[in-house]
């Protein structure tokens, strides 16, 4: 099977991922929305502060756009569950993969502690985190089969 995602000549996006692939892409929205309900510390990377220093800033900021920043997670995560097993996206729709993967990664790498410093190119088979560690990198592999997907729009 030829993996990835590209663009077709019509526009829309050709999306080939096995089964499997697909099935986590089913679930993985639920989990992040239990995780927004409960208001879990590992979102932190999903809605960090606007302002460095100032608290009450960041109050009044995520008092502001904080429930429109929610919402549109919570919107690119149903599509993602949604569209999961089509063969074919819209911009738009590919758009929402876009958003609800990097919301999925940003979470999970919170979880695991990952930064540019404690990157790991090469995961321990011994390591208990093995399975999040994969799919970080499984994520972080969609994540660029997407962006360049969508760039081949460009001028």
């Amino acid at each position: 099977m030829n993996r990835g995602i590209r663009r077709a000549s019509d526009g829309s996006y050709r999306v080939r991922l096995p089964r499997e692939e697909r099935a986590v892409l089913q679930s993985l929205p639920g989990q992040l929305e239990d995780a927004l309900d409960a208001d879990e510390p590992s979102l932190y990377r999903l809605f960090p502060p606007a302002f460095a220093d100032d608290v009450g800033a960041n109050v009044d900021y995520h008092r502001l756009v904080g429930s429109g920043l929610e919402d549109g997670k919570r919107a690119a995560l149903a599509e993602l569950a949604r569209t999961a097993d089509a063969d074919t996206l819209s911009e738009e729709e590919l758009e929402c993969w876009l958003g609800a993967v990097e919301s999925l990664r940003l979470t999970l790498g919170t979880q695991l502690d990952v930064s540019e410093e404690t990157f790991i190119t090469e995961i321990d088979p011994a390591d208990p985190e093995l399975p999040r560690y994969a799919l970080y990198h499984w994520l972080s592999w969609l994540q660029e089969e997407i962006v360049d997907a969508l760039s081949e729009s460009l001028p």
